[in-house]
């Protein structure tokens, strides 16, 4: 999946795949990255418009979207 490097502390880089609604989230501290399941696509266009992408994936989508490592 092609992901999108974005403008936060925490998080390098997001990549969405609409018809699997999976999200894929690069993280700036130790370069994992975590692939989120059924997360619709409003979510990730609220997550890529947010003024804070950080403080957004904490609050909408770390915990409410099952995911594992890749």
């Amino acid at each position: 999946m092609h992901r999108e490097s974005v403008d936060s502390s925490s998080i390098a880089s997001v990549g969405y795949s609409p018809e699997s609604e999976t999200l894929e989230v690069e993280f700036v501290k130790n370069g994992d990255v975590y692939e989120y399941y059924n997360v619709p696509l409003f979510m990730y266009e609220r997550l890529m418009e947010a003024p804070s992408i950080g403080i957004f994936f904490n609050a909408e989508i770390r915990n409410s979207y099952a995911c594992s490592q890749c």
